[in-house]
């Protein structure tokens, strides 16, 4: 069954899943019944989505490893300052072609979200990597991105969307975020335990909701032909910038990592760490920030996400295999 490793992550299916049935069934996401409708489920979604990542943050290991700083700097500072410095680099030479400049937007917004949380710390696990600097990390890269990524993307929003409301923006974020999550580790000593009985189940409430944010977004896309807009060549070219920005930092985060003369498993984490992006931050944010069509700002995060998964996936068995 050694086969079943080598096929791609079933969350990633049913993302393509959902954009398919997006572009068959649009319409279903204009239902609406009393005052429900998709928005206010995946709203729903949004904060329990938080409020389980606060109730399932482990504190303890949380703040163990604030000692080695020097490396969580480095990790942060790839993630939030670096990476979205460079694509802001290429600003001067997209502002004068409108026709490309929301999809420079989108690559903007994958450049300043957080890291993953969950599958940095498996595949440094994987990696021999140091798994506490790593589960701090991907923990503190979240609850930054919360505040940091919001802040990046007031640079441009007010340029694509017309009016931009950063305290309307923000006041979202602390509803639909930033409390769950507090009241979420509050809850820990009273639900903790009975969370962790349930956690499989509840993990599935992530993947959903973000698959429905995926349907949401990308049915409104095509209800609105944005897609036959831009045309098959800047999606092309989208796709050849997210790979080739993943590789940029993944190759600069190992170089500057050796340049420090951090021991092995710090190497590990510092590169896997500082280059993945969350697409459960990417999506839920996304939904909070960005008015209209949304699927379009999707699109960056959800290549890169499939692409660092499978490719990671291979590296950290790679590196596993040095010290077996």
């Amino acid at each position: 069954m050694k086969f079943l490793n080598k096929l791609p992550d079933p969350f990633i299916l049913f993302l393509f899943i959902a954009i398919l049935v997006a572009y068959i069934y649009p319409n279903i996401s204009l239902w609406s019944y009393s005052n429900i409708n998709l928005n206010t489920i995946i709203d729903i979604g949004i904060i329990l989505v938080f409020f389980f990542y606060g109730l399932k943050l482990n504190w303890k290991d949380f703040f163990k490893d604030l000692s080695n700083w020097k490396m969580h700097l480095l990790i942060q500072s790839i993630t939030f300052i670096f990476f979205p410095i460079l694509v802001l680099c290429f600003y001067p030479l997209i502002k004068n072609y409108p026709a490309y400049f929301t999809l420079y937007v989108a690559i903007f917004y994958l450049a300043a979200l957080p890291s993953t949380v969950s599958s940095s710390v498996v595949m440094v696990s994987i990696a021999k990597g140091n798994i506490p600097s790593a589960i701090f990390n991907a923990s503190i890269s979240g609850l930054i991105g919360i505040i940091i990524t919001p802040l990046w993307m007031s640079l441009f929003l007010s340029k694509s969307d017309g009016e931009f409301d950063l305290l309307g923006i923000f006041l979202d974020l602390v509803l639909k975020i930033i409390l769950p999550v507090i009241i979420g580790a509050l809850s820990q000593p009273f639900l903790g335990n009975f969370y962790h009985k349930y956690k499989k189940q509840f993990s599935n409430l992530d993947k959903l909701t973000i698959i429905l944010i995926v349907y949401n977004s990308f049915s409104h896309t095509f209800l609105d032909r944005i897609f036959d807009k831009l045309g098959l060549i800047p999606l092309l070219i989208v796709f050849v910038v997210v790979v080739t920005l993943f590789f940029m930092f993944f190759n600069f985060s190992k170089w500057i990592a050796l340049k420090m003369n951090f021991n092995r498993e710090d190497d590990i984490t510092i590169q896997f760490c500082a280059t993945k992006k969350s697409l459960v931050h990417g999506s839920v944010i996304a939904a909070v920030i960005f008015s209209g069509d949304i699927g379009i700002y999707l699109i960056p995060i959800m290549l890169y996400h499939t692409f660092q998964l499978i490719y990671i996936s291979f590296i950290a068995n790679q590196y596993a295999k040095e010290v077996e």
